[in-house]
């Protein structure tokens, strides 16, 4: 099997609800997402031209969560922010990196790869230059 990696960065907001301390107040980072993609070789010995996952992966990305705030749909902040018509999005999860990578991997990727024979195997999501978290796709 043969693999290949695309990065994205793009500035989003978060705030983990429930955290112990300081990830518990509305901040942001400038994500790294390394989203590594796996297929077999087509007949010009490419898993997938990269400009595929750009305008599929990274676009979704670029769409939906760049310059965003990400707020899991249980936190009491969401509707008292979605009442000032800010640029929040509720999610599913709290949004940790893990749950990000998670998320991203299982529920929008499969979608967004659909039709290409390319499956997504891995993300790993940086939020500093100093702390990532992956998540790796079960077959």
């Amino acid at each position: 099997m043969h693999t290949i990696t695309r990065t994205h960065e793009i500035c989003c907001g978060h705030r983990v609800y429930g955290h112990e301390s300081k990830c518990a107040h509305l901040h942001g980072h400038n994500y790294l997402f390394e989203l590594t993609c796996a297929g077999e070789l087509d007949a010009l010995g490419r898993v997938i031209d990269f400009s595929v996952v750009k305008a599929t992966l990274c676009q979704w990305l670029e769409d939906n969560w760049d310059h965003k705030m990400l707020l899991w749909d249980q936190d009491p902040a969401l509707e008292v922010l979605l009442r000032h018509d800010l640029s929040v999005r509720g999610v599913p999860f709290n949004p940790t990196a893990e749950n990000i990578a998670q998320h991203f991997s299982e529920a929008l990727a499969p979608l967004l790869l659909e039709g290409t024979g390319v499956r997504l195997v891995c993300c790993r999501v940086w939020e500093t230059a100093k702390c990532s978290a992956t998540y790796e796709v079960s077959k």
